[in-house]
């Protein structure tokens, strides 16, 4: 007996099904192992992922506790106990706590009366390529301006140069100590230069500006710049 064509599809479609069927069941014989396998190890890299930021969350957190007991033990005059809590600081591999704790080494070593140990660690801040240029600039110029009197005038201007720059933030500090060097160089107008534009730059502390008018009178430039209301009516 002939099978009617409705008949035809209704068998298609269960010989189709049946051989999907096949198919999937011998896929998952073959891969189906491997495919837990590459689930239970994404969970797993998942999980180690979510752990370490928390971790290092968690760590930030402790570090940031213990650079604060230390600023505490600082301000009760507890130098021994400060000491030992920046110490391990000095070392994390966390840079801004550990910029944060050579500064303050510095400053502690300054306040000492040790200037080569505070000058040696403002330069190992300078030279440390995996902290933010504000930490390494502002070691730079501090330690910088504890060696000033033992540097040639040339190694100061190449070391400070670059922070020399009118309208930058460190622009009065490295100025004036590339301006002096200038000068003993025996570049004077080179250091004219510098005052002179010094006395202009009004962000300067007042003090600053003065000592760079008068730095510059002396060497012929007129840097005395009226007050922009004093200029205004002198016009009228």
């Amino acid at each position: 007996m002939a099978i009617k064509p409705a008949d035809n599809e209704s068998f298609y479609r269960e010989v189709d099904e049946e051989l999907r069927r096949d198919q999937l069941g011998d896929y998952w014989k073959r891969y189906g192992k491997l495919a837990i396998a590459g689930v239970v190890l994404l969970l797993a890299a998942l999980a180690g992922y979510l752990w370490w930021e928390n971790h290092k969350v968690v760590k930030a957190g402790e570090k940031g506790e213990q650079l604060i007991a230390a600023f505490d033990d600082i301000t009760a005059n507890d130098k021994a106990g400060a000491a030992a809590k920046l110490d391990p600081l000095a070392k994390s591999d966390s840079p801004g706590y550990r910029a944060a704790a050579l500064i303050t080494q510095a400053d502690l070593a300054i306040e000492a009366n040790d200037l080569k140990r505070a000058a040696s660690l403002f330069r190992q801040v300078a030279e440390d390529k995996k902290l933010d240029e504000p930490y390494r600039h502002l070691a730079l110029v501090r330690g910088t301006a504890l060696e000033f009197d033992s540097l040639a005038p040339r190694a100061v201007i190449d070391r400070l140069k670059p922070l020399a720059a009118p309208g930058g933030p460190w622009f009065g500090s490295a100025g004036e100590m590339v301006a002096i060097s200038h000068l003993k160089l025996n570049q004077p107008q080179e250091a004219a230069r510098i005052f002179a534009a010094m006395a202009k730059d009004r962000k300067l502390p007042d003090s600053l500006r003065s000592r760079a008018v008068q730095m510059a009178g002396s060497l012929g430039v007129d840097a005395v710049q009226e007050p922009v209301g004093e200029a205004q009516e002198g016009s009228q």
